[in-house]
């Protein structure tokens, strides 16, 4: 049977954790930075866990993760 191929939009934004979980960027740190808080921008920059609702759907995405 033929290798699966990872979804590679969804490849280049999520990365799995040692355990397994899913981690992702936050969204609104492109552009118009100027009007955010500087605690806002500093907290935009860090990682999160995906929602347990999506976790499913990254995860088909791609097989080869964890």
């Amino acid at each position: 049977m033929p290798k699966q191929k990872s979804h590679r939009g969804a490849a280049k934004r999520f990365k799995f954790t040692a355990n397994g979980k899913i981690k992702r960027s936050k969204a609104y740190k492109a552009h118009i930075l100027t009007k955010k808080a500087p605690k806002r921008r500093r907290q935009l920059d860090m990682d999160t866990i995906v929602s347990p609702a999506d976790a499913a759907t990254v995860r088909k995405m791609l097989p080869y993760g964890s």
